[in-house]
């Protein structure tokens, strides 16, 4: 938090080099999370470089108070939100399972994403109404608070936390084989 706070400071007075190490600690994490979200690790990256262009033009304005990770995660969602309504109007009616999530990894990694457990994780995630795959990869991957989740849906503290858990129950449903429609 303190190195975070320091960053904020040092962005603020415009270090490129606090810009980069901002950007090399929340990368990994934020592609993740878009990619998570869009399915296609190519639209995760170009949400996610928009981001940190965005982010950078405001090193003389910018004045967060709170959390440096729970602004650009909430960043991040709200344009994957934003690619996601584009990507329904230009195509109305495409499947959104014509997209498999196609995540960069190396090592062990690289073979537990082509496993079929990790595929049915996959399509168990796509199978959920977005805001509860949202709230599920905020929690997990992002490991936001519930109150940050609630913030980043523009939802109660509440509603956050029953989607999330309403994402869990129909994960574990569908990954036991007893998937509700």
């Amino acid at each position: 938090m303190i190195e975070d706070e320091l960053l904020k400071w040092k962005f603020r007075q415009g270090s490129t080099e606090a810009l980069s190490c901002i950007y090399e600690k929340y990368l990994d994490g934020l592609l993740t999370l878009a990619a998570g979200l869009l399915g296609d690790a190519n639209e995760a990256e170009d949400i996610v470089q928009d981001v940190f262009v965005s982010f950078a033009k405001l090193a003389n304005s910018f004045k967060l108070r709170g959390s440096l990770k729970a602004y650009l995660t909430t960043s991040v969602v709200n344009r994957v939100r934003d690619r996601m309504r584009k990507r329904r109007t230009e195509s109305l009616g495409q499947d959104r399972h014509d997209h498999e999530a196609d995540v960069d990894l190396q090592g062990p990694e690289k073979s537990l994403i082509y496993s079929e457990q990790w595929q049915r994780v996959i399509r168990a995630m796509d199978e959920l109404p977005y805001p509860q795959r949202e709230a599920v990869l905020l929690r997990v991957k992002s490991e936001m608070t519930f109150r940050e989740i609630a913030t980043a849906q523009d939802v109660s503290v509440g509603a956050a936390t029953a989607r999330y858990r309403c994402g869990l129950k129909r994960l574990r449903s569908s990954l036991n084989g007893e998937v509700e429609r």
